[in-house]
């Protein structure tokens, strides 16, 4: 079965132009949105993709009518490819993972993106460790400070509680038993 799925991004756009094409292109059911393609619960998107079967094909107007971004694209396609249906593209020949070159096609894609995600992640890393080098912490801030730490330590041997000690600085006690033990 030959399902279409058409979505524009506001209510004053119109979906004619794509029905139109979805039904020169023989698709027998049309799930249509009118949403941003931004949003991730995109209901009918997700009506569609659970109610898909071995053999059915996905078909599409434009692929930026499906996802915004290539990432989201591969994932929505190994989604359909999942449930053992196709995706064909009416505006982007190329993008048919009922055909050969177009399974290729979207391959090479999912391998593009894949070496997009690890430079992100590596420059990232990079980042990080010089800012480490110039002294910038990650993470949570710290409750107490060097000196707050210390005062803590002379409270609790004063004979103070963990628990007024850590009401005095507005903090849990498991923090005051932190500040002990670093």
């Amino acid at each position: 079965m030959r399902i279409g799925y058409a979505r524009v991004s506001t209510e004053d756009q119109h979906l004619h132009l794509q029905l139109e094409a979805l039904q020169k292109a023989e698709c027998s059911r049309i799930f249509k949105e009118k949403i941003s393609g931004k949003t991730r619960d995109r209901l009918e998107l997700e009506r569609m993709l659970d109610q898909l079967r071995e053999g059915d094909t996905v078909v599409i107007w434009k692929l930026d009518r499906l996802a915004r971004s290539t990432r989201d694209l591969l994932e929505i396609v190994e989604k359909i490819k999942e449930a053992g249906a196709g995706f064909q593209s009416l505006s982007e020949p190329w993008a048919d993972t009922t055909s050969h070159a177009g399974r290729m096609i979207l391959t090479v894609f999912a391998g593009i993106a894949e070496f997009e995600r690890e430079l992100i992640r590596e420059r990232t890393r990079a980042g990080r460790e010089v800012a480490k080098g110039r002294g910038v912490r990650f993470g949570r801030p710290r409750k107490l400070n060097e000196e707050q730490k210390a005062l803590t330590g002379r409270l609790l041997q004063e004979g103070k509680s963990v628990k007024q000690v850590a009401q005095t600085f507005g903090v849990h006690v498991s923090t005051v038993y932190r500040a002990e033990t670093n």
